[in-house]
């Protein structure tokens, strides 16, 4: 069946859909007399499909109930719990000690530095960069590198903040670079974590070792018209208020439910049809890496008031980073120009979260030139990928083997460039992803910062900002502090498990459906004696194709329905109506 659609193919689909194609009737191979079969597979897999999708119910509560532990497929110890910091945060650092069988004192190399990784808050828990042998966390164990990984739990402390987190990653850093001696420790930032890890390179005291910044954005406001529109929701929404409200409503603290449902959004057709469609058509393959994934992605964990509302306001909204506007500290603002460590970032034109617009467009923001950025002494790496999705530049099998590797195996050559801007190829005739140096060959091709220039309308964004501003204020002012006197623990408890990136899931375990116990009885008879057909079968063939149409036709609605957001956007922000908003935001 096919997966879900990229934005970079979104023009083909519309053509596809559009056409007056008419399914084919089966060859005059697969005549009537194979109908009882593909009735028997088809029936076969719908209990198997009904009864994955119990175990993640049952999954999913079972995971609730042990309080949402790190998923990391890895051994590992507690080296430092930040909860026990003069400010409190909800982090702590971990030592990996062993990775599918291999100790970390057999197979780390002294001479290679170290490896922190960092996952993003951003919903889930973490994990996504280790919770399974291919990923970054195995394959830099495997490597020989020492690693590190940061994980965070469900709940935030205490009123803590941005600033404190900041403050305690720096602090984990310090340690894994006191048990290293001369060897700076190399930073893996992934997605949200990516802009983490670039705030402490800019601080006042930066940092040495390299940063590796995975799907990170740095660059808000950039993005193509009609392909990148979750740059466009604050300003279609009014801003910031309403992440102020659901905080609100939530005691004090902000569902990560919200942002996995933000996600899914994006891609609709992904979300209510394709994935399961997969599953439904792949049933005896892809059950457990199904349930894997989900066992993550329905992990939600919360953040503080504050915490979201400086993320959402100042970087997403007021795109203060890229500005140099972000403050740190009391007297410490981010500077981007300060950082000295070289960066190398990866992003992906499949990436419809953090397009390459956003993970590269703050460089000519930044720097004016490519002699200005050469003169501030600084080396940025670049790769992209032409077609993975946001999560597959973490967790892909092929992209963890072979792109991440040549990362690691080229970090020498890395840090021996002179200052400027390059761009990493990977040339592997072989084609194979396991290969290594010099079975591939690397080269940094030289680029310039004009090259990264992307069109986006600024003023229209600052608009969005200055109405963001004004609306929160009002909030503020008038509505929150009546939605905080009615807000509890036990109504934040409530709209919790009544949220419905929730309910879709625990809904089907037996707990709540009391006749799932049959779907599961039923299963175990259909997997003794399971008779699935060929995938060359006429008929499944001829289902692939309906299960193709329904995800064109999802495909073509996101294009319209982004299609309209960014007229919308237009005519409120960028047409001289914009200035009557303005105009009135400002009383």
């Amino acid at each position: 069946m096919r997966q879900a659609v990229t934005p970079v193919e979104a023009g083909s689909l519309v053509a596809a859909a559009g056409t007056n194609k008419k399914p084919s009737a089966p060859s005059e191979g697969g005549n009537f007399a194979d109908l009882p079969a593909y009735a028997q597979d088809f029936a076969e897999r719908t209990v198997l499909f009904w009864d994955a999708l119990r175990q993640r119910a049952d999954n999913f509560l079972e995971h609730e109930r042990l309080g949402l532990p790190a998923l990391l497929d890895f051994k590992w110890e507690l080296l430092l719990d930040a909860r026990t910091f003069e400010r409190p945060v909800n982090y702590a650092l971990l030592r990996i000690t062993e990775a599918s069988g291999c100790r970390a004192r057999d197979c780390v190399d002294d001479n290679k530095p170290p490896v922190l990784i960092v996952d993003p808050r951003a919903g889930h828990g973490p994990g996504i960069g280790g919770f399974k042998r291919e990923s970054e966390v195995g394959l830099a164990l495997l490597e020989g590198h020492p690693v590190y990984f940061v994980i965070f739990f469900p709940e935030p402390c205490q009123d803590q903040t941005l600033m404190d987190v900041l403050h305690a990653l720096r602090r984990f850093v310090e340690e894994v670079a006191r048990r290293h001696p001369g060897k700076p420790p190399v930073l893996y930032g992934n997605c949200q974590a990516g802009w983490a890890i670039t705030l402490l390179s800019a601080d006042c005291r930066g940092l040495v070792g390299p940063a590796v910044l995975n799907g990170s954005p740095l660059s808000y406001w950039a993005g193509d018209a009609g392909v990148n529109p979750a740059r466009l929701a604050a300003g279609l929404l009014g801003g910031v208020w309403l992440t102020h409200f659901i905080a609100d409503l939530g005691d004090g603290r902000f569902d990560g439910a919200w942002l996995a449902q933000n996600f899914e959004t994006l891609k609709p057709g992904n979300a209510l049809w394709d994935k399961y469609a997969h599953l439904f058509t792949h049933i005896d393959d892809e059950r457990e890496r199904f349930l894997d994934f989900e066992r993550w992605w329905g992990g939600f964990h919360s953040l503080t008031r504050e915490e979201i509302l400086a993320i959402v306001e100042n970087l997403f909204i007021g795109n203060e980073l890229e500005q140099g506007l972000f403050r740190i500290c009391e007297a410490c603002f981010a500077d981007l120009r300060k950082i000295k460590n070289p960066l190398v970032i990866f992003a992906s034109y499949g990436d419809n979260i953090t397009p390459p617009h956003q993970a590269l467009g703050w460089i000519p923001a930044v720097y004016k030139d490519t002699a200005d950025l050469k003169a501030a002494g600084q080396r940025i790496i670049y790769l992209t990928n032409p077609h993975v999705g946001h999560l597959g530049i973490f967790v892909s099998a092929k992209i963890a083997r072979f792109e991440h590797r040549a990362i690691l195996e080229g970090l020498a050559e890395i840090e021996a460039l002179a200052p400027g801007l390059y761009e990493m190829k990977i040339d592997n005739p072989g084609g194979d992803p396991d290969c290594r140096l010099p079975k591939y060959s690397l080269r940094f091709e030289p680029r310039e910062v004009s090259d990264l220039k992307f069109d986006h309308p600024i003023d229209a964004f600052e608009r969005v900002q200055r109405i963001s501003q004004a609306g929160d204020a009002f909030y503020s002012a008038w509505i929150s502090p009546w939605v905080r006197a009615v807000s509890n623990p036990w109504t934040a408890n409530y709209l919790r498990w009544t949220h419905p990136m929730r309910t879709n899931r625990y809904l089907w375990s037996e707990q709540f459906s009391p006749w799932m116990h049959g779907v599961a009885g039923l299963a175990e008879t259909v997997r003794r004696g399971r008779h699935p057909l060929p995938d060359d079968d006429d008929y499944i063939a001829q289902e692939r194709r309906v299960i193709d149409g329904v995800s064109q036709f999802f495909e073509l609605g996101r294009v319209w329905r982004d299609a309209i957001e960014e007229a919308a956007f237009s005519a409120l922000y960028r047409w001289p109506p914009s200035r009557q908003v303005e105009k009135f935001a400002k009383k």
